[in-house]
């Protein structure tokens, strides 16, 4: 195709590319779309679908939260809040963080209530990220760090963690990662997708790394109410770590609020401070609506949390006891609601193993390798379906692998 340039003697000719990709960066062209959103889109697509895929409750959102949304557009509270928030829902942020954990954070200035958490993390990797800095992953983990790190202008370095150490990263693998280029360490515990949770001792040592290599560290804990065995510890808690980590949490896994979006960051009034910025110019602000559901969420939704917890404990042995029985080792989750059952035994990859299962099974799982390299050989079968559903997922799983 051709095009005549203006103000150019004789109108001479000149090639065009035409090509529609042309316009788009490099960066974003150079990472692949999510793994788990691709097979949520074959499930939209066909019927009598059982699906472990999407990482979602499947308890709609309390009434009385409900309640409180459907009151506050009642009485027109339509408008934006301030960049940070709801000053009222920030200061009961922060004594959630006083009660549970003993750690204090300023309202008025050391949290930021954001659009999710994928927004917190987003800015999070945005505010302290320079061109080559180097953020330290470990892997197995959620599909949206790897390439958040990447479109900040920073490399991520995974680190792989394994089913003999029960998926938890160590300081020494952290500490043999750590380059002159390293600023940051990305931490997510309960852990999506194995349903890993880090032992106290454990993130003591990684503390002490951090100390000694400068770190900041990002501390995604949006599953941390959902934990089995034992209590969550705060890697903000720790001595001498609140100023060298951003805490990132939300609502929509604990309060079965994810359509809200609504999640939020604690950190140094330095480190919120530059996410604010490009929150203000980005965002604006959460939805008022969702966080006047958080309000009532944080006052009075304790007990609907915790027959939610109940019941998914109860999936979570349904889950996990039923696939080793058919021969797929699972290692047991103690958080979040996740299995992570190996396939490694069938000689599938996953790839091969999920989409296998969803054309002849019709159910949909995902690929453990679309959580890094060692994901490979590995599943995830999301619980927060129901149980009647769960029995039939596994009795059709069963049978795949028989047929095996």
């Amino acid at each position: 195709m051709f095009y005549l340039r203006k103000n150019v003697p004789n109108a001479l000719l000149y090639p065009r590319d035409c090509t529609p990709g042309k316009f788009v960066a490099a960066r974003v062209k150079s990472i692949p779309p999510s793994g788990i959103r691709k097979f949520f889109d074959l499930v939209q697509e066909m019927d009598d679908v059982i699906s472990l895929g999407v990482g979602e409750p499947d308890f709609v959102t309390p009434w009385h939260i409900r309640e409180a949304c459907i009151y506050s557009l009642e009485k027109g509270h339509t408008s934006y809040t301030s960049n940070f928030g709801l000053l009222e829902l920030r200061e009961l942020i922060s004594k959630c963080f006083r009660k549970d954990y003993n750690v204090d954070y300023n309202p008025g200035n050391e949290i930021l209530v954001t659009t999710g958490v994928s927004e917190a993390a987003d800015i999070a990797f945005r505010a302290i990220i320079n061109p080559g800095d180097e953020v330290i992953v470990p892997e197995p983990c959620y599909v949206s760090y790897k390439p958040s790190v990447y479109l900040a202008g920073g490399e991520p370095v995974p680190v792989s963690t394994d089913q003999e150490n029960a998926f938890r990263v160590t300081a020494g693998q952290i500490e043999k990662s750590i380059t002159n280029k390293t600023k940051a360490l990305v931490l997510s515990y309960p852990n999506n997708p194995t349903g890993a949770v880090m032992r106290k001792s454990d993130l003591e040592e990684i503390a002490d790394v951090v100390n000694e290599n400068d770190l900041v560290v990002i501390s995604d804990e949006v599953y941390c109410k959902l934990t089995y065995n034992g209590a969550h510890t705060c890697f903000s808690s720790l001595p001498g770590m609140k100023d060298m980590t951003i805490v990132l949490n939300g609502f929509s896994k604990s309060h079965a609020m994810t359509g809200l979006r609504l999640g939020y960051a604690a950190g140094s009034e330095e480190l919120i401070g530059a996410m604010t910025k490009i929150h203000q110019y980005s965002m604006l602000c959460a939805p008022i609506t969702a966080q006047m559901g958080a309000i009532e969420a944080l006052k009075n939704g304790d007990g609907e949390m915790q027959k939610m917890v109940r019941e998914y404990d109860r999936r979570r042995r349904l889950v996990v006891s039923g696939l080793n029985k058919m021969g797929l080792d699972c290692f047991e989750p103690e958080g979040a609601f996740y299995a992570f059952p190996s396939i490694r035994s069938t000689g599938l990859t996953s790839e091969e193993f999920a989409g296998r299962l969803l054309k002849e099974q019709k159910v949909a799982v995902v690929p453990g390798s679309v959580f890094g390299d060692c994901g490979e050989g590995y599943l995830r079968c999301s619980y927060a379906t129901s149980y009647e559903e769960l029995t039939e997922a596994l009795a059709r799983i069963k049978a795949f692998i028989e047929k095996l």
